[in-house]
């Protein structure tokens, strides 16, 4: 009984921590693609709880608008601390005000991405590729801009269904 109370408790935890709390510094509105559009270049790391490993990684990216607007195209070149480089392609497209749809080439199914209260909501299922092998791995990330004109990407990582780490990506223009 006392083993089932400690795994329901947890599976609770969990569930909070599946979707990465709006950020609690000053912020000003930001949409997909004003983060994006244009080149830019940013740090980030991955981190998992369990183990607390990390792996750091610098990226580049190129953002481009076609279709009258509807289109955004990112194309992320990303470098990680144990030299693996890596070139992924996002293609969104506008699916109504305020709201997008997407794919990569590691994408499982369509990403989907919510502009609200001057944040981007984006949520996919990617398989991840690192030195180990390939991971399928759900992402629940929010998209702000700090009022020091950083672009920060928080995310919520999860396998099979449980958050198991995260990720932060800061993007200077």
């Amino acid at each position: 009984m006392h083993r089932r109370s400690f795994l329901i408790g947890a599976a609770a935890l969990g569930g909070c921590a599946s979707v990465p709390a709006s950020p609690t510094v000053a912020t000003r509105p930001v949409t997909l693609d004003a983060a994006f559009v244009g080149q830019k270049r940013g740090q980030g790391v991955f981190r998992v709880w369990l183990t607390g490993d990390e792996r750091r990684f610098d990226a580049r990216l190129d953002g481009r608008l076609s279709r009258g607007g509807q289109r955004l195209t990112v194309v992320e070149d990303f470098v990680y601390d144990d030299g693996q480089t890596d070139r992924l392609t996002w293609v969104f497209d506008r699916s109504g005000p305020g709201l997008w749809t997407g794919r990569r080439e590691d994408t499982v199914g369509t990403a989907s991405v919510v502009e609200e209260n001057g944040e981007v909501r984006l949520t996919y299922t990617a398989d991840f590729r690192s030195p180990s092998g390939v991971t399928r791995l759900g992402f629940a990330d929010v998209i702000y801009l700090r009022d020091d004109g950083v672009i920060v990407n928080d995310a919520v990582v999860s396998r099979a269904g449980f958050p198991v780490g995260s990720v932060r990506f800061e993007i200077r223009g």
